[in-house]
């Protein structure tokens, strides 16, 4: 657990530097939470590769994963990430992951700004 959450406070911290290539290299960890802080600090690095990278968050399994993947997005106005969150707001199994993804996608659709 101590691993994990010094790997999450790392993630979070190349987030914060703008290290994009450091952190796109966690996408496919095992650990939710480990994705999570991914998601996250990809919602510091406003730029298309960032969008990208949360388009493969937004299909993640984990609905937790996926709740803050869309709120990154948002954050980042990741115009390339509006179609499937759109999707999300209709046909996500995760009642709370569909809530997030119709808020962003209206904050989105409004939001005109792209990289």
């Amino acid at each position: 657990m101590a691993r994990e959450d010094a790997l999450r406070d790392k993630i979070l911290k190349l987030g914060s530097k703008q290290k994009l290539p450091a952190v796109l290299k966690y996408l496919d960890n095992p650990s939710d939470d480990v994705r999570m802080a991914v998601a996250m600090a990809l919602g510091m690095i406003p730029t298309y590769d960032s969008g990208m990278g949360l388009i493969e968050l937004l299909r993640d399994p984990s609905p937790f994963v996926r709740a803050t993947a869309i709120n990154s997005a948002t954050a980042i106005h990741a115009k390339n990430c509006e179609e499937y969150i759109k999707k999300l707001a209709f046909a996500d199994p995760d009642p709370n992951s569909r809530e997030v993804a119709k808020r962003a996608y209206e904050a989105l659709k409004d939001n005109v700004i792209t990289y």
